[in-house]
């Protein structure tokens, strides 16, 4: 299959742009590179260069690769920024997205596959979390993905639009031969920051809240590898065949660790201590997310190879002690 992916120079769709090679189709990959890096995708990918939202450009990409499935990775991704600039947000990952689908809805492509988040749920009550939970999300970045995906359902039903929707937990860890990974600017994932402090990259690493009820105090997550995502993204593609299929999938090991695990961790893995600061909760931060993947385990056949924290966190040791500064 000719598979466009959206966003594929960035973190997720460099990894994802890899699997698919792996997987034995060909990836054409579209990217603003606003956040994106260009030396994340391979010399010889077909790597085009612009905007989702660019119909014509879009139209003229779809047709000249003979485009059968649109991967969509293209979004704004921090929680923080959605909060202060909700319209930032709205535009790229609702307006843009409409943008996008529409376009390839009148070049009759009609298989896509979409980026979602956790962020979905918000603070539910129960856990693990399983994809049947209720959705109320409780910043902008969560509501523009839940917009997306009622967006999704609505055009499944009225143009028969198939589609995949995947709900990340913690995306972590990095390429195992170590030459692409994790490059936010700024960075806001807990493990890359727990190793820009082991390597002296930053002074402390500040530790929101140590009196959650949780069994040492600090928030659980669950962590899964971005391969691992990947996988799943392309056990979709043949599930995808009848006009109208609508699909949503959680993907996390159903295991979480806390904020002191994940430092235990990189110490264990880099021989180095983390220098931490106990600072207080930030709001709206819950005591634990864990993902209930039982949907994809048993739909996909998906099952993480990376099970453990530890060997998620040799891949993104083996990339940010030898790219201290990403791509740049």
């Amino acid at each position: 299959m000719n598979i466009l992916v959206v966003g594929g120079a960035g973190y997720i769709g460099s990894h994802c742009v890899r699997q698919i090679v792996a997987a034995g189709h060909r990836p054409v990959v579209l990217d603003s590179l606003i956040y994106g890096h260009r030396q994340a995708v391979a010399s010889d990918i077909p790597f085009y260069q612009g905007d989702l939202a660019d119909q014509p450009f879009v139209r003229q990409v779809l047709r000249k690769e003979k485009i059968d499935l649109v991967m969509h990775f293209a979004a704004f991704i921090n929680v923080g920024e959605s909060v202060s600039d909700p319209i930032k947000y709205y535009k790229n990952n609702v307006v843009k997205t409409l943008a996008l689908l529409e376009t390839m809805l009148e070049e009759n492509v009609k298989k896509f596959i979409f980026s979602s988040t956790a962020a979905v749920y918000g603070m539910p009550d129960t856990m693990p979390i399983t994809e049947d939970v209720r959705k109320a999300p409780i910043n902008p970045y969560g509501q523009t993905k839940l917009d997306c995906e009622n967006l999704l359902a609505s055009l499944a039903k009225a143009h028969g639009l198939s589609y995949s929707v995947f709900r990340y937990f913690n995306a972590c860890g990095d390429a195992v031969d170590g030459t692409i990974g994790e490059d936010h600017s700024p960075e806001t994932h807990l493990i890359p920051n727990v190793i820009r402090a082991a390597l002296g990259l930053a002074p402390t690493l500040k530790i929101f809240g140590n009196d959650y009820p949780t069994p040492d105090g600090t928030c659980l997550r669950d962590y899964v590898h971005v391969d691992d995502l990947a996988r799943a993204h392309i056990a979709a593609f043949d599930k995808l065949g009848a006009p109208g299929t609508e699909l949503h999938f959680n993907l996390g090991t159903g295991r979480p660790y806390s904020v002191l695990e994940i430092i235990q961790a990189v110490e264990k893995v880099s021989g180095k201590k983390v220098p931490v600061e106990f600072t207080p909760r930030r709001a709206g931060d819950p005591p634990e997310l864990c993902a209930d993947a039982t949907r994809a385990r048993e739909f996909l056949g998906w099952k993480p190879q990376f099970d453990t924290v530890e060997s998620i966190i040799e891949t993104a040791w083996r990339w940010h002690s030898t790219h201290p500064n990403g791509y740049r």
